[in-house]
């Protein structure tokens, strides 16, 4: 798809090759029109986030894959920072199901928690911009309906790998060594 074009329903991936497509159309689609962003590839910085859910949390597959796709949102919607998430989740919520479009929607709230409760939390120079078109650091009410609500801590960690997966020259395991994990996932929802 043409970053110029409007995306609609069909933009949403039918499959893994689908799926796989758009994200391979990442691989030169970045975060800000402009590329004034963060300094990473959308593609580069999903297989950077997963890599580290990976090792931080080798038995959950759906919160790998969560971190894989998280930001497609910029690339079906760009410019639209503060909606992104919610866009990405609905995209693949066909495909990769119900827990996987929650965690990628909530990946924002997640910064807002952070912002709220976490002193030592270091932004990148991108992500601490865009905090305050996306709603600011919650409020303590806000933060306690976050904590409460299913998939925090795992949206948390998803957090805290999108801030540290925006390495330039970073190698991470590509494409190729996710798709089967992006098959299970898949898979699943599908009840195969």
């Amino acid at each position: 798809m043409n970053r110029d074009q409007t995306p609609s329903a069909a933009a949403a991936p039918r499959s893994v090759d689908g799926l796989m497509a758009l994200l391979a159309d990442c691989a030169d689609a970045w975060d800000t029109p402009d590329r004034s962003g963060d300094p990473v590839a959308i593609l580069d910085h999903g297989l950077q986030v997963a890599a580290v859910l990976a090792e931080r949390h080798p038995g959950d597959e759906e919160l790998q894959v969560a971190g894989l796709v998280h930001d497609i949102g910029h690339y079906l919607y760009p410019g639209d920072e503060a909606g992104h998430g919610e866009h990405a989740a609905a995209a693949v919520a066909g495909l990769l199901g119900e827990r996987v479009a929650r965690l990628v929607a909530l990946h924002i709230p997640a910064k807002r928690y952070l912002a709220a409760t976490d002193r030592s939390l270091a932004l990148s120079p991108e992500s601490a911009r865009t905090l305050g078109c996306q709603g600011g650091p919650m409020t303590p009410r806000e933060a306690a309906d976050f904590e409460a609500a299913p998939d925090s801590e795992a949206a948390v960690a998803l957090r805290r790998a999108d801030d540290a997966g925006k390495v330039v020259g970073l190698r991470a395991p590509g494409l190729d060594h996710w798709r089967p994990v992006v098959e299970r996932v898949a898979a699943a929802v599908r009840g195969v």
